[in-house]
């Protein structure tokens, strides 16, 4: 797979980015954040151009965040507030920011961005060491479903509209949990390739970490609204709370 770069994801969608996720639920996802947050900072790890730590600073909480795309941060920057965001360029799983915060947040699949188990206990660990006791460590991520993949290749239909179509093709790698894919959107001004690689994980395997890095799981919803996680729920919101006092 070779060495890992936190800037790759951010260099090719950057400046595509906001429009390829405008359909997602913001608002109930900064609402349940806030609540979540009980008025503390919060530290977004994967903070890319804003979505959700714009408008958690616009309802007053302190927020700092890390990204490893210097070209995410830099449509960030030049949004309304988001010169006022402090944010480390690097890689999540590894860089130390200043203070203690009430809440570290993981949004939209970007835990599994890592490229391993290791990175990803490193990632658990490390938002563990910027919580404050009994802080919150907040991930939100897709069930892993093999059985959409035939002889472990998908090509999937993700949008259609006046404007848009978005295709992924996938190729799975289950030894390694490991998936390859890149997204192919269509629009008025042509073809554009979106790689992106996703090291996978259950959402059991996610709750072990936390525990290998002194945290305990405090709720599993289906999504932001607080719905139940069921054996068909295809996402999860998980909340991991630290045992240190």
């Amino acid at each position: 797979m070779g060495e890992f770069d936190a800037s790759a994801y951010g260099q090719t969608i950057a400046d595509v980015y906001d429009e390829m996720v405008e359909h997602l639920p913001t608002g109930p996802a900064v609402e349940r954040v806030f609540r979540l947050a009980e008025g503390g900072p919060v530290l977004e790890f994967g903070i890319g151009t804003g979505r959700l730590a714009l408008p958690l600073a616009a309802r007053g909480l302190a927020v700092a965040g890390v990204d490893g795309s210097p070209d995410m941060v830099a449509v960030l920057r030049d949004k309304p507030g988001g010169d006022r965001i402090p944010v480390t360029v690097g890689d999540f799983s590894e860089v130390r920011v200043e203070g203690r915060f009430a809440l570290v947040l993981l949004a939209f699949n970007t835990v599994f961005a890592l490229p391993s188990q290791e990175a990803q206990v490193r990632c658990f660990h490390n938002a563990a060491a910027h919580l404050r006791p009994g802080g919150r460590f907040v991930i939100e991520a897709w069930v892993p479903d093999p059985a959409i993949f035939r002889d472990r290749t998908s090509l999937r239909l993700l949008t259609v509209g006046e404007d848009e179509v978005v295709a992924e093709a996938a190729r799975l790698c289950p030894a390694e949990q490991f998936m390859h894919t890149t997204k192919l959107r269509m629009t008025a001004d042509g073809l554009r390739l979106l790689p992106a690689n996703h090291r996978y994980a259950w959402p059991c395997e996610l709750d072990l970490m936390a525990r290998l890095a002194g945290m305990a799981r405090e709720h599993r919803w289906a999504d932001w609204s607080g719905a139940a996680f069921t054996d068909d729920s295809r996402a999860h919101v998980s909340v991991y709370r630290s045992m240190e006092s």
